[in-house]
């Protein structure tokens, strides 16, 4: 038996399976529900990248599930195929606010380049960055 006093402590497992990180790496879209105020949930579509084991997404920031993030940092996200939209993954965590103004607008450059526009159409908006730190995954019609 390893002595704990001087093994390195093993590292956590990733939150995401192989293969649902093979699925999440293209660039596709992703349902994103968030909680209203009421309890209500929202839904909005966004782009994402994969950022080790989190996402991150970028939005407006008077858009409404920003507002709603900053309330109650609870998302859920569907990932999905539109070639074969029955195989989607689904995602479960929390999203806490890392960039705002200008690096904002760079992520969503980057993100933009990602999914083959040149991103320059967001330069001057007022935009705001989340990394979601995933609790659970789930793959469906794998």
């Amino acid at each position: 038996m390893p002595d704990p006093r001087t093994s390195a402590p093993a590292s956590a497992p990733s939150p995401i399976p192989d293969a649902a990180r093979a699925f999440l790496e293209p660039a596709r879209f992703a349902t994103l529900a968030t909680l209203d105020a009421d309890g209500f949930p929202h839904q909005a579509v966004a782009w994402y990248v994969l950022d080790g084991d989190g996402l991150l997404i970028n939005s407006r920031t008077e858009r409404h599930w920003p507002r709603n993030l900053d309330r109650d940092p609870r998302i859920s996200m569907a990932v999905y195929d539109m070639a074969d939209p029955e195989h989607w993954v689904g995602i479960k965590g929390q999203a806490r606010r890392i960039h705002e103004r200008e690096t904002a607008v760079e992520d969503i450059i980057a993100i933009a380049r990602r999914y083959g526009s040149d991103g320059e159409r967001f330069r001057g908006q007022s935009r705001v960055t989340y990394r979601v730190e995933i609790e659970r995954v789930f793959e469906y019609g794998a």
